[in-house]
């Protein structure tokens, strides 16, 4: 008998929880037979405790980190603005970095002054009615949107009037120029001129589910255009999205009287008919289509996740003419990838490259990060990203026949992003990790590197200092924006030129409030894998009265990638994933870790179980447990709890049902807990495309349901009726099976919700109330309110 069954066993002996299930809709609330019994000394949670863990929630500390979050916005190849908390609200900046100068972007008191009169009503400095502005008039001007309303305003006298100027559609894309916005009408893409108010169509042959620009991905849909315009603002790439005989899903609104049907069309793994993507490029000077001269292509991207990033078409590159378009194309299964050449005036398509890879292929490890491929058209060349070492490195090859000219990057580390390419001086700047062994192996820093003569091994490390460093580069490549932090160290701002050295310290974050309010810093540590070699790496965040003479619960925050890993960014954060800080201040000690199958390590890390997704990595979740179970005795590991949404649901219930006892208790919402059932485009990646054959079907492996019987620890079990993205009906036969093989557990079930209800002020509470219930033995005050 393992420690954890034996202590599970001492523990019923004298607090066991009765059987029993219950559905709660939100905002209704009924007895369930899971609360602890009542014993002569139980223990209440006060309302007082609840309450110190709400100033942690996620919308009440956002406002204690001052100076911190630099954004920058490029006014021109090098100037830019940026917007900033400081103390009492927000306040513009600009920056000119060949003077080395930080102002004020405009005078904040006068123009609060002025939108207070003419808004009658009380404006402040820092509290400014707008988020963002454009200089026009040759700076002379701002303008912005303010009172639904679009205003300008000069910098000498400081008077405002509302323009007349056309504004764009709702969900269109503005051309770089400023002048043209694009977007959809009954299935055809069409443009309206915002200097003659002209509005035409480009297209006139789209239908239901054969329309132009469509962004209708089965678990992302929206009415805004995907495309990606010409750097000259004359042509448009984008596609006419086939998904007439895809195979629909379908939602019910909750309503009165009848609920309301929605049906889209949604791929699964296996489904035979799929969307496919017919390329075209549209010229808006001629109003005519060019259709590129290759077969359609299938929904996919060279990375995780989606068909955009930063709000254009991805995986596209345009000459500085226009003439030229390059693209990539990703196979079904993800393991295939091509580069190709377009003639934007014939339509013709040249193919240059084509890599194969075992799993799935990836051009940027990060989650929507841009793909790491540059086409450099002055030189014939190109740079590709590939791990078919091993590790994601930098390679040249000729745009002539797509052969490989020479390796740019090598060693055990991994590129993280391509910033900038200088092709005259062959220099490229990009983001890595783990290339110094001796600092953290997710610390992001800025490096450089040429790509012409002999290439040595270890590029030049621009951002020197210390942590992990969020990268900015001006569109000449000549300035960098460089905010790096750490867990535990708040961040610093800093101007730098190309070499690294620094030109202007721009802002140094001050947390004071967020201390006051009993936020604690994580604490890093390591622990080995499953195989007892590897080293994994996670934070723990421990209560501000934290005690180590006492014990404390243990929970594990999860989420299993493999896109991304629990722990998330690196960078100094006030709350992270799950709210974590306000359920530590409960009394517990709650716990991230990136265990296998997550990405920023070799390529076997981050492959480790494809083709088995209810793996998950739990086997290195308990595994670190049980290290940071010996290592310290503040930690009560035989009281261990676990929750997370999305696939972190999906983890959970992994947890729960592939080891039975290691966990007492565990929250599992809006999970993908049958992949069958989910997106093709998540699946197919990760489990590999699905083979039903001779009573045999692949995906069997990561089906939860059919484990329903080993349920043996307390579970609540959550779902919003209409998410779109990860669909309830996998979490109705997971609770279908539960109920067949007479297992206790409670849900919550919420009503016309989508899929990201997981920071609900409802879900939260609950989800707190069942951990101190489970894992503190206590009984949470009742109905307390988050706000």
């Amino acid at each position: 008998m393992t420690f954890f069954h034996l202590f599970r066993l001492q523990r019923s002996m004298y607090a066991h929880f009765a059987a029993g299930f219950c559905m709660l809709l939100l905002l209704s609330s009924c007895a369930t037979t899971s609360d602890p019994v009542r014993l002569e000394h139980t223990v209440i949670i006060s309302e007082e405790t609840y309450k110190k863990a709400e100033k942690l929630l996620s919308w009440n500390v956002s406002e204690h980190i001052l100076h911190h979050n630099v954004r920058p916005h490029w006014i021109d190849d090098d100037r830019f603005w940026y917007r900033v908390r400081t103390e009492g609200g927000h306040r513009f900046y600009l920056v000119d970095p060949e003077q080395a100068s930080r102002q004020p972007a405009f005078d904040h008191e006068k123009m609060a002054a002025t939108l207070d009169t003419l808004f009658e009503q009380r404006v402040k400095a820092t509290r400014l009615p707008f988020r963002s502005f454009e200089f026009v008039d040759d700076e002379t001007r701002i303008r912005f949107t303010a009172e639904e309303k679009t205003w300008e305003c000069t910098l000498s006298h400081y008077t405002c009037t509302e323009t007349d100027r056309v504004r764009p559609p709702e969900n269109s894309v503005l051309s770089p120029d400023g002048r043209y916005a694009a977007f959809i009408d009954s299935h055809n893409l069409w443009i309206r001129d915002l200097e003659t108010e002209e509005e035409f169509a480009l297209t006139t042959t789209g239908t239901k589910g054969h329309g132009f620009a469509a962004n209708s991905q089965g678990w992302f849909r929206s009415d805004r255009p995907v495309l990606n315009w010409s750097p000259d603002s004359r042509k448009i790439a984008t596609y006419r999205l086939d998904e007439r005989e895809v195979k629909p899903m379908h939602l019910l609104e909750t309503a009165e009287d009848r609920p309301l049907l929605m049906s889209w069309p949604y791929a699964l793994p296996g489904d035979t008919i799929v969307p496919k993507l017919e390329r075209v490029i549209l010229d808006i000077d001629e109003r005519k289509k060019i259709w590129l001269d290759i077969e359609p292509s299938h929904q996919r991207t060279s990375n995780c996740c989606g068909l955009e990033r930063d709000g254009a078409w991805t995986d596209h590159q345009w000459s500085p003419d226009g003439s030229t378009l390059a693209f990539v194309t990703t196979s079904r299964d993800y393991r295939q990838v091509d580069l190709y050449i377009a003639n934007t005036r014939t339509g013709d398509v040249r193919h240059i490259y084509r890599e194969n890879a075992k799993t799935f292929f990836e051009s940027n490890l990060s989650s929507r990060g841009h793909p790491n491929w540059r086409v450099l058209f002055d030189r014939d060349e190109f740079i590709w990203f590939t791990r078919k070492d091993e590790w994601g490195h930098l390679y040249l090859h000729s745009l002539m026949d797509g052969q490989p000219i020479k390796r740019i990057t090598e060693g055990n580390w991994n590129v993280i992003d391509v910033h900038h390419v200088d092709p005259k001086r062959a220099q490229v700047w990009f983001t890595a990790v783990g290339v110094d062994p001796e600092v953290d192996p997710y610390h992001e820093y800025l490096y450089k590197t040429g790509f012409e003569g002999v290439i040595t091994g270890t590029p030049e490390l621009i951002s020197t200092a210390t942590g992990h460093h969020r990268i900015h580069m001006s569109p000449s490549g000549r300035f960098i924006v460089d905010e790096f932090s750490a867990f535990s160290q708040p961040s610093e701002t800093v101007l730098l030129n190309r070499k690294g050295q620094t030109i202007k310290e721009l802002e140094t974050s001050d947390i004071q409030a967020l201390l006051e309010a009993g936020w604690t810093a994580p604490e890093s540590f390591t622990a080995k894998a499953r195989d007892g070699e590897t080293d994994l790496y996670g934070i723990m965040i421990k209560p501000e009265s934290f005690d180590p003479g006492k014990t404390y619960p243990v929970i594990i925050n999860i989420y299993p990638g493999p896109q991304v890993g629990s722990v998330g960014s690196r960078s100094f954060m006030a709350a992270r994933r799950g709210e974590v800080h306000a359920l530590a201040a409960l009394g517990f000690v709650v716990i991230q870790l990136d265990a296998l199958g997550t990405p920023f390590r070799s390529k076997s890390f981050h492959t480790a179980w494809y083709g088995d997704m209810s793996d998950n990595g739990i086997e290195d979740q308990i595994a670190a447990l049980r290290q940071l179970g010996d290592q310290y005795s503040w930690l009560d590991i035989g009281r261990t709890g676990i929750y997370g949404h999305s696939g972190g649901g999906y983890a959970t219930m992994s947890a729960l049902l592939n080891h039975p006892g290691v966990f007492s208790a565990g929250v599992a919402s809006a999970g993908n807990m049958d992949n069958r059932g989910y997106t093709y485009y998540w699946g197919e990646k990760y489990q590999g495309l699905r083979k039903i054959e001779n009573g045999y079907d692949s995906y069997r492996n990561q089906v939860l349901a059919r484990k329903a019987s080993a349920l043996q620890d307390p579970l609540l079990l959550t779902y919003g009726t209409m998410d779109s993205n990860v669909h309830p009906n996998s979490t109705l036969l997971l609770i279908d099976a539960l109920i067949e093989e007479n297992r206790d557990f409670d849900l919550i079930v919420f009503p016309n919700r989508g899929h990201g209800y997981a920071s609900e002020p409802y879900h939260l509470r609950r989800t707190f109330d069942f951990f101190v219930k489970h894992l503190l033995n206590a009984v949470p005050p009742a109905g307390v309110q988050f706000e």
